[in-house]
């Protein structure tokens, strides 16, 4: 009696889950789950975990056979999203995946987060003496602050040195690109400070320490001075001391002293349409950037780091809050894509849009804009589409509208010509919070994911990245 009522349970939530994939006109707020339990004991939704329309991605995947059968040149993927991404907890699990099959050609695209006092990737660090504006792709166009290819704006009219540390030897880079609004001038770079030591002589000092049954006059006498001296060069008042003290003593000694100070050495730095670039034959982990004499604001909306190794770059692209519609506003973002030389581009948004409780045919207009805006700048670059991940209203209530936007992100694979991965699916479907929750991997908001819940979706995707790509070399062979 009991295995029955489970599998009539089960039988009414897939019914249920169906109907709400169906329609997004569904009132949100009825759909609470108050049955954790029976939700966890049901059979785990996830899909054959593969990306779908792979033919759109065939440019990349003989670019990526070549790289493998020739050990040359570069691939880059250049990965957008939401606050998903700017941690770059699952894109750095992907990078590394791919960087380990095909070659680390570098960590790519980078941006100072910390100046924006926003959090960023690991791998590189960022310290500066001056204070920066700062202003995201969410916020309405404001002049003066030229939101680009990072999707926040960086500025600030001070004299300033930037320090990039790169905090992971593995991504010890050659080349630097800066990226700046309309590819303007207005950086300098360094990769040391030369020392400059001044000299010069000062009074020698010395101290005296005084014992028990020491007097001042004694005190003067060993050191040749007067007690007038030596009161003046103390400030005391009267020939009263105190054992345990310490004395100055005045002298017309001299002494060296050296003082240091340090001076950036610019280097040269060449040029092309896209980037400021400077190339070491050495590998860095640490560069300066400085201001341009010539320029009175600064704005700097990114760099890119690679080496000389072949391989693969991948770039990540996240702003806390984003939508395609936020990206949309700000024509520099694509104007600047370019930079990157992207090879794919992987898009992973619709979380937000899902709390603002969009409806799919919106949100798929907004999307198909960004794709056309990428497109427009980069016509050869693939494209491909993540779902975005299962998530809770209020940490309650079921996103169906997540569950609408995989469906929709599917069925237009053909039309819109670009390949989807179905996270959606892959983390559980429209039930896969509270199973994701109990395993570790949802952050207590149920919305983000925990750094475990992020890296596995990183080893989920790689894996069907993987799967896609095998496939294409088994038939071309």
């Amino acid at each position: 009696m009991r295995n029955r009522l489970y599998i009539f349970l089960f039988c009414l939530l897939g019914f249920t889950a169906t109907a709400q994939i169906d329609s997004t006109d569904v009132d949100i707020d009825s759909l609470e789950v108050d049955a954790v339990g029976i939700i966890t004991d049901t059979v785990e939704v996830a899909g054959p975990n593969i990306i779908t329309n792979t033919s759109s991605l065939k440019l990349l995947y003989e670019k990526l056979y070549l790289l493998e059968q020739q050990k040359a040149g570069k691939i880059n993927i250049v990965h957008i999203g939401d606050s998903h991404i700017q941690a770059d907890l699952m894109t750095n699990v992907i990078r590394r995946k791919l960087q380990e099959r095909f070659g680390n050609a570098g960590a790519g695209f980078s941006f100072p987060h910390q100046l924006a006092k926003t959090n960023g990737s690991y791998i590189t660090r960022y310290k500066s003496n001056a204070s920066w504006s700062s202003r995201r792709v969410i916020y309405p166009v404001e002049s003066g602050m030229n939101v680009g290819l990072s999707g926040i704006a960086l500025k600030t009219r001070e004299n300033f040195v930037v320090e990039l540390n790169v905090r992971d030897s593995a991504y010890r880079f050659n080349t630097l690109k800066i990226v700046t609004p309309h590819n303007a001038p207005e950086f300098d770079l360094a990769t040391s400070s030369k020392t400059i030591i001044l000299e010069s002589t000062v009074p020698k000092k010395i101290t005296h320490k005084i014992k028990n049954g020491e007097v001042l006059g004694s005190i003067a006498d060993k050191y040749n001075v007067s007690i007038t001296q030596l009161k003046k060069a103390n400030g005391l008042k009267n020939d009263r001391i105190r054992a345990g003290r310490t004395l100055k003593i005045p002298t017309k000694e001299l002494q060296k002293r050296e003082v240091t100070r340090s001076e950036f050495i610019p280097l040269e730095l060449q040029a092309d349409g896209k980037s400021h670039f400077y190339h070491s034959d050495d590998a860095l982990s640490k560069i300066y950037l400085l201001p341009n004499r010539s320029v009175k604001e600064y704005d700097l909306s990114g760099l890119v780091l690679e080496n000389d190794t072949p391989g693969v770059i991948y770039h990540s692209i996240g702003v806390n809050g984003a939508k395609a519609s936020d990206y949309n506003k700000y024509p520099l973002f694509f104007e600047q894509l370019p930079a990157l030389n992207p090879d794919l581009i992987i898009i992973s948004l619709g979380t937000n849009e899902t709390f603002d409780k969009m409806a799919a045919p919106e949100f798929l207009v907004q999307l198909n804009k960004f794709i056309a805006g990428i497109k427009a700048t980069n016509p050869d670059a693939c494209i491909l589409v993540m779902t975005p991940p299962p998530s809770l209203f209020r940490r309650k209530y079921v996103n169906t509208f997540a569950a609408s936007y995989a469906k929709e992100i599917q069925m237009q694979e053909t039309n819109v010509n670009y390949a989807s991965w179905d996270l959606f699916s892959e983390m559980g479907g429209l039930y896969g919070v509270p199973r994701n929750a109990a395993r570790g991997l949802m952050s207590t908001d149920r919305v983000h994911y925990s750094k475990d819940g992020y890296e596995k979706q990183g080893r989920l995707f790689s894996e069907a990245f993987f799967k896609g790509y095998d496939n294409f070399k088994t038939n071309r062979e």
